[in-house]
């Protein structure tokens, strides 16, 4: 039985963050509906929330299966920052949400570069960040983030069932979504301000002993079908991650589908 909840009475406790939150029975994809929000001027803050996704969307646009009792939702920002530092902010965003699961629900969760957030090998939760510029100057970043909170994973295809899981699942029970929503604002305005503020070494420093990446044996599927194997010995200040390659060499990989073997 899926939580009945409306995000509506999520119950903010922030400065900005989440201050003004558009809620939806059902929508194509979250991060659609706020960057055309933020094209029509919506403010630093505003989130979107919908109880289900018809066209979800995952990063490299893999569908993101986004059934009832989960939560989807986008946040607007405009940080007054090069484009350059924009993917940072799924780093901040990955802090953010396993600082949420782990004090919330008493989970052990771990990230896994550069935007899924782990429980064990199995994952619960997948960030997709888009950012808009004109002219080396950033106008707005959507940061899309989506939980699998009450999810019957059984329902899932079976290609996706086998590594993935969810918090009912682990817990064995429903929770109260919009209170782990509220908490997840808090803090990630506050990981979102250390980043504005010119702390990020302090989520950096943070986000490397989540890190279930580092010190894996990886494979990276960049665009244009090349593959790169290595060992992840690091991330950089750029949030990029660091390989060492089988000659020995270290290689810096800014994007990438990565794959733990």
């Amino acid at each position: 039985m899926v939580e009945d909840y409306d995000p509506c009475e999520v119950e903010v406790d922030t400065e900005y963050i989440g201050h003004e939150i558009k809620c939806f029975d059902e929508v194509d994809s979250t991060n659609n509906v706020a960057k055309r929000m933020a094209e029509d001027g919506a403010t630093e803050g505003t989130v979107v929330i919908a109880k289900t996704q018809s066209r979800g969307r995952g990063r490299r646009g893999k569908p993101w299966i986004s059934p009832q009792g989960g939560i989807w939702m986008s946040i607007i920002l405009r940080p007054e920052v090069h484009p350059s530092r924009a993917p940072l902010l799924t780093l901040v965003a990955g802090v953010a949400v396993a600082r949420t699961l782990r004090d919330e629900c008493g989970l052990d969760v771990g990230i896994k570069w550069p935007n899924d957030i782990l429980i064990g090998d199995k994952k619960v939760c997948g960030i997709l960040t888009e950012a808009h510029a004109r002219f080396n100057t950033l106008e707005y970043v959507v940061v899309g983030v989506g939980i699998d909170t009450n999810v019957d994973i059984s329902h899932f295809p079976d290609d996706l069932r086998e590594g993935a899981t969810s918090i009912k699942n682990e817990l064995k029970r429903d929770i109260k979504s919009s209170e782990l929503i509220a908490r997840f604002l808090r803090n990630f305005e506050e990981a979102y301000n250390s980043f504005k503020d010119g702390k990020m070494d302090e989520i950096l420093t943070e986000w490397r002993k989540l890190s279930k990446t580092i010190g894996r044996r990886v494979e990276i599927r960049k665009q244009l079908g090349e593959i790169v194997h290595g060992d992840a010995v690091g991330i950089n200040s750029e949030g990029a991650l660091i390989l060492e390659l089988d000659d020995g060499t270290l290689r810096k990989v800014i994007s990438g589908e990565c794959i733990h073997r």
